[in-house]
């Protein structure tokens, strides 16, 4: 995908179509150097600008600031991140020559402000790139459109209401498919030497300090849901279901993330330890592993953790991690001699990365 759109703002150059201003591409924080790097590599003519504080040239700027579009007019690409143009408003007004959203599930949930934002661009184009144009609900594929194409779906309302009733989407698909081009990992006539994907389910118990958090915290939420009455209890409840789902997932990743304690002994957690004799069995064969955690809280362990196992050092990254580093963490990793492990949160590093 990004090889195609660097090719297609490369043929928009060419017939003169960046004018005034050029193509911008909004994505998640971690894809910047991605894209940097690849437009460097495949279509190296193209002049491409960054807006976000990790970009030296972009901090230097002292015209953005007062006078965007002349200093925007120097580029034919520019790259941009999700909060920095939803932060940024003066962003949403110009009359970009084309608006692309990467990892567009980002602006999936159509009431976020950061959906709003993108979807409020003045753009003569658009383009949503994503692999998971629904996610959860039909709703999904609703805000994307609305992004590329608005009015397509009619409106939030309508749509859903049409939508709930039916289980025949055939009504979507006619409307959708002219605007879409997609592509399957298993269409082998696209990629002929691309391994088959292997899922492995992994079934742990709990250690024994797990089982007690866990049963203990149970009764305390059977409690709580039985004392909870009166006006607006079913809402209640169901906020309370939902807060305590959280703490069930910390308790079986370790004890220590749902009790807010440093000492993350690995005999503590099943999970770690069937994790340790994964990693053991990757770094016997002197290959690389990638971990992914939910909670950032968890990364530095993990790469302890890993670290005994492995006999070495790994890489972390979270969405603490500055944007500049994530680039020469990956880096890093892709070297045959580099780390062993990466150990990444999944809101920071789960997509395109």
């Amino acid at each position: 995908k990004t090889l195609q759109v660097l090719s297609l703002v490369d043929l928009w150059k060419t017939r003169g179509e960046l004018k005034p201003l050029p193509a911008l591409i909004v994505m998640p924080a971690s894809l910047l150097q991605n894209w940097k790097d690849e437009a460097a590599r495949f279509t190296p003519d193209l002049r491409v600008g960054v807006i976000h504080p990790s970009d030296g040239e972009f901090r230097a700027a002292s015209d953005f600031a007062t006078k965007p579009e002349p200093h925007l007019g120097r580029y034919d690409l520019v790259l941009t991140t999700y909060g920095q143009f939803t932060r940024n408003a003066k962003l949403h007004k110009l009359p970009w020559a084309a608006v692309i959203a990467d990892e567009a599930q980002a602006i999936k949930n159509p009431g976020s402000g950061q959906s709003r934002a993108v979807r409020s661009v003045v753009a003569a184009r658009r383009l949503a790139l994503t692999g998971t144009p629904v996610e959860n609900r039909l709703s999904d594929l609703w805000s994307i459109f609305d992004f590329i194409n608005p009015g397509l779906l009619g409106s939030l309302a309508s749509f859903t209401k049409a939508t709930a009733k039916t289980s025949d989407f055939s009504v979507v698909r006619k409307l959708t498919r002219p605007f879409i081009l997609r592509r399957l990992k298993t269409d082998k006539s696209i990629i002929s030497d691309l391994p088959d994907k292997t899922e492995i389910d992994v079934h742990t118990a709990l250690s024994r300090k797990q089982a007690i958090l866990y049963a203990k915290t149970v009764e305390e939420l059977r409690r709580t849901l039985e004392e909870t009455k009166g006006e607006g209890s079913t809402i209640k409840r169901k906020g309370l279901i939902l807060a305590y789902m959280l703490q069930f997932k910390q308790i079986c990743d370790h004890p220590s993330l749902y009790l807010g304690t440093e000492a993350f002994d690995p005999k503590d957690s099943g999970k770690f330890l069937v994790l340790g004799e994964r990693a053991a069995e990757v770094a016997a064969r002197q290959e690389k592993m990638l971990v992914f955690t939910q909670y950032r809280e968890m990364t530095g362990p993990l790469a302890e953790y890993l670290a005994d196992v492995f006999g070495r050092e790994g890489l972390v990254l979270h969405g603490g991690t500055p944007v500049s580093a994530r680039a020469k963490l990956v880096r890093e990793f892709q070297d045959p001699l580099g780390p062993p492990f990466f150990v990444l949160s999944v809101k920071a590093a789960g997509t395109g990365l």
